[in-house]
């Protein structure tokens, strides 16, 4: 007999205290979304009204040729307008990215009592982390999502704490993809003025995360989101998306008058896609653009993604760079100590962009 989901106690102690997860409550039969899961109308995802982004993806086996300041400015181009792209021949083996996908299925496919180990306030390292939706306690409808964070230190700590059924795997996709991360940030941070070898780079990717996303199939995926409105806290994020896709990005406008409009981004076959994080966003003094996003559920067939977060240490100072708030005459953002804006970013709901309202000067 399937549990009952009548009301949102009966939902978060089966859900996130019991670490059954958004697909323990699917497996268990469940019909109709339950009210905890019903987004109100404004943050429901119209699939219909949405068109592709039709941006090709950037070739970067071309930064090694002649063309490499074409393809540079193709990445500047990118972060200043959109705030997402997708790359090919990114140096990220085809056979990697597939396992990736393949090993994420089969940990959410773990027994439950297997998952809820890394419970958050259980877990018996604070590297690893299982949870479902983003901060439940505080949303007023929870995502259609259940996941698995990994923290990275070193190699020997990601060894004996991340679980042994990813460990290998998430490892090999982290270090096989920093060298594609550092080439991309040193484009983007030359652009502003900084050259390649300055330290500030190394800080700004300091701290990194590995994220398996499950969304399970949806009785309706119209009431429901994956993941809410949001940008990413941190420098700048690789996301590897599986066939089914269903991730959508805002496209700012200069002028609030125009009406939001929300593009989706197809999966592309072998590619990764990158999007810049707040982080970029401060420091460029706006010129870069962390992108508001969220992740659309489906009836069909259960998803997953698999991302990499690129952070600063949470010591670091963060601010914009002097020579853009001398060259543009205004500061955007107040300077800040990024753990305090870690803070503030997880203590609270999916809510658009307004993490950044924490560091935003008033009328500038």
């Amino acid at each position: 007999m399937a549990p009952s989901f009548e009301d949102s106690n009966s939902i978060y102690n089966f859900v996130v205290r019991e670490g059954n997860g958004v697909k323990g409550m699917v497996d268990s039969g469940l019909s109709t979304v339950p009210a905890a899961y019903m987004q109100p109308p404004r943050e429901r995802i119209d699939k219909e009204a949405a068109r592709k982004h039709e941006q090709p993806p950037i070739d970067l086996s071309r930064l090694d040729g002649p063309e490499h300041d074409e393809v540079a400015i193709e990445i500047v181009r990118a972060a200043e307008t959109l705030g997402f792209f997708q790359v090919i021949n990114h140096g990220v083996p085809v056979e990697l990215l597939e396992s990736l996908k393949d090993t994420a299925h089969k940990f959410f496919g773990l027994a439950p009592e297997r998952k809820a180990v890394y419970r958050s306030g259980v877990s018996p390292t604070p590297l690893v982390k299982y949870g479902t939706s983003f901060v439940p306690e505080k949303e007023k409808a929870l995502e259609w999502k259940d996941y698995i964070s990994l923290q990275y230190v070193n190699d020997a700590e990601a060894l004996e704490y991340w679980p042994i059924e990813i460990r290998d795997v998430a490892l090999e996709y982290l270090r096989s993809s920093m060298k594609m991360v550092r080439k991309l940030l040193e484009i983007l941070m030359e652009n502003l003025g900084i050259k390649p070898e300055d330290p500030k780079i190394d800080a700004l990717i300091n701290k990194k995360m590995v994220n398996m996303n499950f969304y399970p199939t949806c009785p309706d995926p119209d009431f429901t989101v994956g993941v809410g409105r949001h940008s990413d806290m941190g420098t700048l994020t690789v996301l590897l998306q599986d066939g089914i896709g269903g991730l959508y990005v805002k496209i700012e406008e200069m002028s609030s008058e125009i009406k939001e409009e929300w593009v989706e981004i197809p999966p592309t076959p072998n590619a990764l896609v990158i999007n810049v994080g707040d982080m970029l966003q401060v420091l460029s003094n706006g010129r870069y653009k962390s992108a508001e996003h969220r992740v659309r559920t489906t009836s069909t067939k259960s998803r997953v993604s698999i991302l990499i977060f690129t952070i600063p240490k949470p010591t670091e100072k963060i601010a914009p760079l002097p020579q853009l708030v001398e060259k543009d005459g205004v500061a955007h953002y107040r300077e800040f100590v990024l753990v305090d804006y870690m803070n503030n970013f997880f203590g609270n709901a999916h809510d658009g962009k307004k993490s950044l309202d924490f560091v935003k000067i008033a009328d500038s």
